[in-house]
């Protein structure tokens, strides 16, 4: 028992007991399995070499483990299967056999030792598929068994509710009494106080006010007591545990004295909704008033934030103004917000249509069923928009944030999206909002200062929130929008803990997939928008799924009871659901960050592209050079391969490709044409398509003209072919209206040429909504022509068509266009749009440009007329030797020289009248039957 000189704030750890508690027929333990069980990321960083932390983020890629079909444990040995996507894209001609996946072993190398071996069968060596399979570990060990509980041989879902409740509390003891924990009281004198726990694994401080023995009579602010509905956690039980070490029985014995009224939550028994709410709690001293104004709401809980308040005030106006909790006070604020938006988000849900902020909530006006989403998100305060890919849940996310600082006064959102997707919420906000935004980028320190900004949108990836996480959290934010928010759908992983550690009074997740592959996905995502909605996690899962004697999930139950469950805060439309509001045709640019590969191609190109654009005067070598490198640059935006034909490959784009074709591909009624510049880049694409299993056709300049009908019309009529790849061979003459998706993988550079791709699909006689996604590098000559495109510069696309009519225009004075163009591709991307005078410019431009052509033209059919004229006369059987009549050739020189004119470089010049269009037919019939 520590004396009265000792600190008053710290209690002394106890000694552990050591007295054997070794049940009636307990299993020898596995020392393989211990270890596995006890295993840190920094000793499984260790296990890896110095480049470990490098190797366990590489490893992060690979989420692909299913563990009833990837992993094996069993004895002393650990076997998973690492699904490498990257390697399966990469794969050879030479290797055939490769099945998608790599196998990693694990195994004791002594039992002496515990040191556990690893092997990767690809690599042989330390190597990022083994970082998978430690990062899989690391975030699985409940689904392995590693986290072993009382009666782990019964699985979870066997038990009767008390059996349930008795392992789930047995668990939490367990833990307490394990796990290192610091333990820090705000008074010394009794064991009912405030204390401050630090967990040693996490570092984590929670506060916990222990009030008794009993649970409910105790609180603890992590999320397991909030959730668990058992009425306390380890983080008590461990306090409790030093509590008595430390106070005799006496102390203990005595009931916790409560001076004033006060006002809690009450977080339930753990069923949904089950008992959850405010509830008052009274003095030790009797006072019938007091009594009076909060009776029925003591032993009962009470959701009526509204009603709660009004009691609040009875009590403050007879001088008895409760305490009020942290956790009711947030829940009432909550509340009273909430019910005040539901009430004016009612009247817009009405009739969404007709409602004014169709049109004034954002810069583009809004489809009904698109302000309707906003409403119900913005209603509830919380939600899940699990829309279809393609109806706008972006822009949805976008007008939910903008509502709700008209409305609710917000100004700080964070969202949180892959690192692919970062660009492209920049663009969105840039287009439907006036609202500012700050992308996160650069280095820790960098960073750390970016969440400080002041901006209205702060847009971070999933794997920064795990590294910024302190600094994050250190942000007040109103709105936390989670994008593709199935990525936190592994419950243990440690980058869902972290996110689900994020606060904010608002949340909205994007995911048109909020449940992949089972229930405990949903039950995830659900639990960052609503912690209560369904309730303990052991409750859950004992509720929902069937499993045999091994534990082996084999079906789900009650399925009529969770879909109830999730209707108020989750909302999905499909395609067909909304497809009468749906325009005839939706354009939406992807934006995806280039790898640091891509952009050192890219980058040293457009450097040779601005040396040969300085220069006063441009050789046919410079062209030539100049065509190179632009085209070298356009395709490192696709791919590093399509520039080196050399693995590893990098693309940003091929990434977000596969994605969008996944997600694309579950829907059946969706066919696809995709266009690329390069049938390298179509190579690629195939691969892709090839491993998600698709079906699909292929039409480019190389496929015979007798074999394009039979292509076509397989993918019309077959059902089972989903994409047809095209280059701009196949953008003309052909009627592709089974197609409602049209993919551009890079831009041409005419909008004609791309307008003619896409009228492949979107043509008269189509009956569905065409959805167009153009893929656009962020940073690149892309970027930079997308702006080229929106404005129909038809004199700079025509300028950088290489294809057909860059000698015409490089030979002549439109090098000075060509020059002015590409001046222009390598300025800033925020260049202003043309205004009035700017387009009289580009008309003059392109009149200047006609004029040029015209004389190229006429150049070139002088050199032929003379050409044909020379031939001509060898064909009449004049000898060549003979020497003209000099007197004639006088005569005619002199007749022709009073129809001649001079260019603008002193070139002579004739020009011919002929009396009809037919005269220059025949003209130029008569010469090419001279010249063949």
């Amino acid at each position: 028992m520590p004396t009265k000189n000792e600190s008053p704030r710290r209690l002394k750890l106890g000694r552990k007991d050591t007295t054997p508690r070794k049940p009636p027929h307990k299993k020898k333990v596995n020392v393989f399995h211990q270890r596995l069980s006890s295993l840190t990321y920094h000793q499984a960083c260790r296990m890896l070499g110095d480049n470990g932390a490098r190797l366990m983020r590489q490893g992060g890629r690979f989420t692909e483990i299913d563990p009833d079909k990837d992993v094996f444990l069993g004895g002393d040995l650990l076997r998973i299967k690492v699904r490498d996507l990257e390697a399966e894209f990469r794969q050879r001609e030479d290797a055939p056999e490769f099945k998608g996946y790599v196998v990693t072993t694990m195994t004791l190398q002594s039992a002496r030792a515990r040191q556990i071996q690893t092997n990767c069968d690809a690599c042989g060596t330390h190597c990022h598929h083994l970082g998978a399979a430690l990062e899989y570990v690391l975030d699985s060990r409940s689904l392995l068994g590693l986290a072993s509980v009382p009666d782990e041989s019964v699985p979870l879902e066997n038990l009767t509710e008390s059996e349930l409740l008795v392992r789930a509390m047995a668990e939490r003891e367990k833990r307490a009494a394990e796990e290192g924990m610091r333990v820090v009281s705000t008074d010394s004198t009794s064991p009912w106080a405030d204390y401050v726990v630090t967990s040693h694994n996490t570092g984590k401080s929670y506060r916990v006010a222990l009030r008794g023995n009993e649970p409910h009579q105790s609180y603890c602010s992590c999320p397991d007591f909030r959730t668990n509905g058992l009425g306390t956690c380890k983080h008590i039980l461990n306090a409790l545990t030093k509590a008595k070490q430390r106070f005799g029985a006496t102390a203990l014995s005595k009931p916790y004295r409560r001076k004033h009224v006060s006002l809690r939550l009450h977080y339930g028994s753990g069923q949904p909704g089950d008992d959850f709410g405010l509830r008052f709690n009274l003095p030790h001293r009797k006072n019938a008033a007091v009594e009076e104004i909060v009776e029925g709401v003591v032993d009962a809980s009470s959701t009526d934030a509204a009603g709660v308040m009004q009691r609040i005030a009875a009590l403050e106006n007879i001088g008895s103004s409760p305490i009020i909790y942290p956790d009711a006070e947030e829940f009432i604020q909550r509340q009273l917000t909430s019910d005040s938006l539901a009430e004016r988000c009612a009247e817009i849900r009405h009739d969404p249509a007709h409602h004014s902020l169709r049109t004034e909530l954002l810069k583009t006006a809004l489809l009904p069923y698109q302000l309707d989403g906003i409403a119900f998100a913005v209603s509830v305060g919380r939600a899940v928009l699990a829309d279809d890919m393609g109806l706008g849940k972006t822009i949805q996310g976008i007008g939910v944030a903008e509502l709700l600082a008209k409305w609710a006064g917000i100004r700080r959102v964070l969202v949180v999206c892959p690192a692919s997707l970062k660009s492209q919420w920049r663009s969105e906000v840039s287009r439907f909002s006036d609202r500012s935004v700050q992308l996160v980028l650069g280095t820790g320190p960098e960073r750390c200062q970016q969440y400080e900004n002041d901006s209205f949108f702060t847009v971070c990836n999933y794997e920064q929130v795990l590294r910024d996480l302190e600094r994050i959290e250190s942000v007040d934010w109103d709105l936390i929008i989670l994008d593709e928010g199935q990525r936190i759908k592994n419950w243990e992983s440690r980058t869902s803990n972290s996110i689900r550690s994020l606060e904010s009074p608002f949340r909205l997740i994007l995911s048109g997939t909020p449940l992949e592959n089972n229930l405990g996905e949903l039950f995830t995502v659900a639990r960052f928008v609503d912690e209560q909605r369904l309730g303990s996690a052991f409750r859950f899962f004992h509720r929902h799924r069937v499993v045999d004697d091994n534990g082996k999930t084999i079906g789900y139950q009650n399925l009529d009871h969770l879909r109830e469950m999730m209707r108020p805060i989750l909302l999905r439309r499909t395609r067909a659901e909304v497809a009468r509001q749906l325009p005839e045709r939706i354009d939406e640019i992807i934006r995806v960050t280039p790898t640091e590969e891509q952009l050192e191609i890219h980058n040293g190109q457009m450097r040779i592209v601005a040396q040969i654009v300085g220069k006063k005067f441009f050789t046919e070598l410079d062209l030539l050079r100049l065509r190179r490198a632009l085209a070298t640059a356009r395709m490192s935006c696709d791919s590093t391969f399509l520039v080196n034909q050399q693995e590893p490959e990098y693309s940003s784009k091929l990434e977000r490709l596969h994605e969008l074709l996944d997600a694309l591909i579950q829907d059946p009624d969706r066919k696809i044409v995709m266009f690329s510049e390069w049938k390298r880049m179509l190579d690629r694409v195939e691969r892709r398509l090839d491993f998600i299993g698709c079906d699909y056709v292929r039409l480019d300049g190389s496929v015979p003209q007798k074999r394009r009908t039979s292509i076509v019309h397989r993918f019309q009529e077959d059902p089972k072919c989903r994409v047809i790849l095209m280059t701009n061979a196949g953008a003309t003459g052909l009627n592709l209206q089974s197609a409602n998706v049209v993919i551009n993988c890079d831009l041409p550079w005419n909008p004609a040429v791309l307008e003619q791709r896409i009228a492949r699909a979107h043509r008269m006689g189509q009956k569905n909504p065409v959805h167009i996604y153009n893929f656009v590098s962020s940073d690149t000559i892309e970027e930079q022509l997308l702006s080229s495109l929106a404005c129909k510069q038809e004199l700079a696309d025509a300028s950088l068509d290489f294809e057909s009519e860059i000698e015409a225009v490089a030979m002549t004075s439109g090098t000075d266009d060509l020059r002015r163009r590409l001046e222009k591709l390598l300025l800033p991307k925020t260049a202003a749009p043309l205004d009035e005078s700017g387009r009289r410019r580009a008309e003059e431009d392109a009149k200047r440009l006609s004029q040029s052509r015209q004389q190229e033209v006429s150049k070139a059919a002088g050199d032929l007329l003379s050409a044909a004229l020379g031939l001509a006369g060898n064909l009449l059987g004049h000898d060549a030797s003979v020497a003209s009549n000099q007197e004639t050739v006088d005569n005619l020189t002199a007749q022709l020289s009073q129809s001649m004119e001079f260019d603008e470089y002193g070139r002579p010049q004739i020009k011919i009248t002929l009396e009809s269009q037919d005269a220059l037919r025949s003209l130029a019939t008569s010469l090419a039957r001279l010249i063949q």
